[in-house]
């Protein structure tokens, strides 16, 4: 009985994440700020394991040398540290299948945060496999959002591997603690993290996020100085930019005839649309977890990429297609938000997504003007418009409009129905 109940414990462990079994070597997703650096040294203090770290370039416009250095200074074996651009993979594999959806959360956000989670959590698990580590960690906090999107995309990866949280496990509980912990074990403090930060900022190639202390109040406008990648609307040029757009099967592969990568052609779209203010969002939204927060966000490439594809699916789409297509995003868009990115059923609406898109092929011209993006013109190979069905002049036969007559009455007959026995009953 001592043997079972032994084992069972064991089994739980693995299951739960308890701390019954310490890991051996772990995989950390390390930038090289105050927290991730803490963790990294907590890592070694609580679990007495080998840390491997892995710093990713997703865009985010920092240089990821010092994260290096930083991680030697802390302890981390040189062929222990992992540092990789995945601008192209991010957005060729996660940024374009899902805008392929028109993607929005809640109606207004674009997703750029979420979009970039099941990335990172993939090459943890790759690099736990490549190293033989048994977990992964990550600083995301137990308040938020990222938690949840890491771990379950890891799982969904390998249902195997221990995920370590240290902010649902550590007594670091504020600012001061933290500081107090960076002194004694030696860790460096750049000035501005001695103070209290005025906001936390995550970025990267689609978006920049900015939430937090001086945010956290949404009855108050957010200070100019939040925003980093967009010029204010009000200061932008007051002449309109025209830029065209071509796409192929769904995804922009041209910028004023200028072909080039994924990664290129965000970041031109990004250039061209913070330097008219497109894209800033101040939101209050639903967080998975159950509360509610505010954040501030900036997404100028992606904003005037919805904006394009819009246009060109408006010529090229069905009908059905296309309302089936904007009935369906909002799960679609719940689902990544979630962490659900390698989920069955994202899969299932993105093969769905894909199909739809197989003849959105051709060219926009959008305005780009003071903080707004307006489709101004669009042509395509594959256009489902007709110029004689429409016309105001003589269409020499292309559309009787006595038919109209006969549609009208079939889908009036049950109005018409209801209508009598409403009048009938109230005698």
């Amino acid at each position: 009985m001592i043997y079972v109940e032994k084992d069972i414990k064991s089994l739980l462990a693995i299951f739960y994440g308890e701390k019954l079994l310490k890991p051996k070597k772990v995989v950390l997703a390390y930038s090289g700020g105050l927290d991730t650096s803490i963790i990294l040294k907590w890592l070694h203090q609580e679990y007495n394991c080998e840390v491997v770290t892995f710093t990713a370039d997703l865009g985010q416009g920092e240089e990821l040398e010092p994260a290096k250095e930083k991680a030697k200074i802390l302890g981390v074996l040189e062929d222990h540290i992992f540092m990789e651009d995945l601008q192209e993979e991010f957005v060729s594999d996660y940024v374009f299948p899902m805008f392929r959806a028109n993607t929005l959360y809640e109606g207004t956000y674009l997703l750029g945060t979420s979009i970039a989670r099941p990335l990172i959590a993939k090459r943890l698990i790759e690099i736990a496999e490549k190293t033989g580590a048994d977990a992964i960690a990550h600083g995301a906090t137990g308040k938020g959002n990222d938690q949840v999107r890491f771990e379950l995309s890891a799982y969904a990866l390998n249902p195997k591997i221990r995920i370590i949280a240290p902010w649902r496990e550590w007594n670091l509980t504020s600012r001061k603690k933290l500081i107090e912990f960076a002194e004694r074990n030696q860790i460096p403090i750049s000035k501005d993290k001695r103070g209290e930060p005025p906001f936390s900022v995550d970025a990267n190639l689609l978006h920049t996020s900015s939430e937090g202390k001086i945010l956290e109040d949404p009855s108050k406008p957010a200070p100019e100085h939040v925003y980093q990648r967009t010029t204010n609307p009000v200061d932008a040029p007051n002449t309109p930019e025209s830029v065209e757009l071509e796409f192929l099967r769904g995804d922009p592969i041209a910028i004023n005839g200028e072909k080039g990568s994924p990664q290129y052609l965000l970041e031109t779209l990004n250039k061209l649309g913070g330097k008219h203010g497109i894209g800033r969002l101040d939101l209050v939204e639903n967080r998975f977890i159950g509360m509610k927060s505010r954040g501030v966000y900036e997404t100028p490439g992606g904003t005037v990429l919805l904006c394009a594809r819009r246009g060109i699916e408006s010529l090229t789409l069905d009908k059905g297609a296309s309302h089936l297509k904007d009935e369906i995003m909002p799960k679609y868009a719940e689902l990544i938000y979630n962490g659900l990115w390698f989920s069955p059923e994202r899969e299932m609406l993105q093969a769905l997504i894909d199909k739809s898109q197989e003849k959105v092929s051709g060219k926009v011209k959008v305005s780009l003007l003071k903080g707004t993006c307006s489709v101004v013109s669009r042509s395509s190979e594959h256009s489902l418009y007709s110029e004689k069905h429409v016309t105001f002049e003589e269409d020499f036969g292309a559309y009787n409009q006595k038919d109209a007559e006969g549609f009208i009455k079939i889908n009036a007959l049950r109005l018409k129905l209801l209508a009598t026995r409403n009048l009938n009953t109230k005698k």
